[in-house]
């Protein structure tokens, strides 16, 4: 792999070299090409593709969801064995070697564990005058979670979509997953879903799997949110969905980025790179360092890694499309790259690691020192390792339990703790100047209107209905807050309201009022009838009584 020196480059150049297409960017391998051309009848982009798979499995239901996996996964697959059967499950369990499976639940353990710290609750918080906000959390009534399959099974998959969402306490949670040729699903997917409860599976992928849970089919019922990582007809899929239902992300190819000083080891930084590189050809393995010495051993140690990689040609392709390793001139600028890139996976392989936290601020997951290696992250820590990729982690959330929950606000105020912000609300109306909402303000506003005692300490008057008064409307009585001070003057305001001009007559009343307690006062409102004119006793700052017209 080649390596860069970039020590002598403006910030500018930096920012170039660090740059990443974003994943509707990525363009199809030649075989790839050429199988979508055999199956569509034409070069189709991959965009062409997933808007013609999920057009189709939106109108035609089964008989496209069908077609498709038949045509791209070749499975033979019908109605009566596109879900998985008990009797699958079942020689899944038999086929399993126990030592793996034992592993699988302990990781299971481990994520449940980390996950269930991350659990929202629900709260309420009182506020002035008995009010209270808060906010509930609840979890979606159905996810779908996309486990990859083709060129490698992935359990891991299975414990990082399913866990969360089980924590979240998610009533439905569907799996999809490609079957092999053979119509089947890896068996290590089927019991590790069925270890943590979810035996509803699907034997689809692509395009049409997300079409399937996205809309709906004749057997497949939809779901309301989609998890999970795919290639980029899923990401795709998932993108042409968003709206119908929600995602958890748009992820790209998978991708490492490694910081490192001159006390790391050569062999440990080669093998983390090539843990990411064998994924996929797309994938990115990078390692960023103020070491020129080390950069050129870790460039000599791949070659010789790689040459033993069980996946070489896709690790291979990686590499070399995708992989650098470029020289710094100090940390700090180590650390600019590394945020600028923003990767899914940061390993810091460097003597003092946790002082560089700090000042790590984009990354999906980071990985701090020699013994805390990406795949530890990927497999079985606890952590979840759906990452955001392609530098969306400058936006982007790691998959977590709050993916699979939702928040409403609570709002439940009291009738002191309306009027006293009565006066706001009504002002903030008027200043958007909507008519229909300014009405409707004052009116849920003003009927509302009561006195009662408030706790805030505040001489508070309150209305409830519309008060009406020689044809006059008191449309507003303002509150004011006395504190200390003593004769204060409290002016209540009368606006006329759909009454003939020659009607209308405006009065300014005021109210003495002392804050003690002691000396009770009283209110007279004046106006042209005296007929209705009423008297009304006030006590202290804090008082309550009611107008009777």
């Amino acid at each position: 792999m080649q390596v860069t020196d970039a020590r002598g480059m403006s910030a500018v150049e930096i920012a170039a070299l660090m740059q990443k297409k974003a994943f509707d960017e990525c363009e199809l391998s030649p075989g790839v090409q050429a199988g979508v051309t055999a199956m569509f009848g034409a070069p189709l982009t991959a965009a062409q593709v997933v808007e013609r798979i999920v057009t189709d499995v939106r109108a035609g239901g089964d008989g496209k969801l069908l077609y498709y996996t038949n045509l791209i996964d070749k499975a033979g697959l019908s109605v009566q064995n596109i879900r998985v059967s008990k009797a699958e499950f079942a020689e899944a369990r038999q086929s399993a070697d126990a030592e793996v499976v034992e592993a699988i639940e302990r990781a299971i353990a481990n994520v449940r564990r980390f996950h269930e710290e991350q659990l929202p609750k629900t709260w309420l918080t009182n506020r002035e005058c008995g009010a209270m906000l808060g906010q509930k959390v609840t979890p979606v009534d159905s996810v779908g979670i996309y486990v990859p399959g083709g060129t490698a099974a992935y359990p891991s998959s299975v414990i990082m979509n399913a866990v969360p969402a089980t924590v979240a306490g998610v009533p439905r949670i569907v799996m999809a997953v490609p079957p092999g040729r053979d119509g089947k699903v890896n068996p290590y997917v089927l019991v590790t879903a069925e270890l943590i409860g979810i035996r509803e599976i699907y034997k689809m992928g692509g395009a049409q799997a997300i079409a399937a849970l996205a809309f709906g089919t004749e057997t497949v019922p939809k779901v309301e949110k989609i998890t999970g990582p795919g290639n980029i007809f899923v990401t795709l899929a998932k993108k042409a969905v968003y709206g119908h239902c929600d995602i958890d992300m748009l992820a790209g190819p998978s991708e490492i980025l490694i910081i490192a000083d001159d006390g790391a080891d050569p062999k440990y930084l080669a093998a983390d790179l090539l843990s990411q590189a064998e994924h996929d050809p797309l994938a990115s393995a990078i390692l960023v360092t103020d070491s020129e010495l080390l950069g050129n051993a870790v460039a000599a140690e791949l070659e010789m890694q790689l040459a033993a990689l069980p996946r070489q040609e896709i690790a291979a392709l990686s590499l070399a499309n995708h992989g650098k390793i470029i020289i710094a001139s100090d940390m700090e600028t180590v650390i600019e790259m590394a945020n600028i890139s923003a990767p899914e996976h940061l390993e810091v392989m460097t003597k003092e690691p946790f002082a560089l936290l700090p000042y790590l601020r984009n990354a999906g997951a980071i990985f701090l020192g020699a013994y805390s290696p990406e795949p530890l992250g990927d497999y079985y820590a606890g952590p979840n390792h759906i990452l955001p990729t392609g530098g969306t982690a400058r936006f982007y959330s790691v998959l977590n339990v709050e993916t699979f929950m939702k928040k409403t606000s609570i709002i439940a105020y009291t009738q002191g703790a309306l009027t006293a912000v009565g006066s706001d609300v009504i002002k903030m109306a008027e200043a958007e100047a909507y008519c229909s909402l300014l009405c409707g303000s004052q009116r849920l506003v003003h009927q509302r209107r009561t006195v009662s005692p408030c706790s805030c300490g505040n001489a508070i008057i309150h209305i409830q209905g519309v008060a009406h008064f020689a044809g006059i409307v008191i449309s507003d009585i303002q509150s004011y807050y006395g504190a200390s001070v003593h004769g204060t003057e409290i002016p209540i305001n009368l606006h006329s309201r759909n009454i003939p001009h020659s009607q209308i007559k405006l009065f300014h009343q005021r109210l003495l009022f002392c804050t003690d307690g002691r000396k009770p006062l009283p209110v007279q409102i004046i106006h042209s009838s005296p007929k209705t004119c009423q008297t009304m006793s006030v006590q202290g700052p804090c008082f309550q009584s009611s107008w009777h017209l």
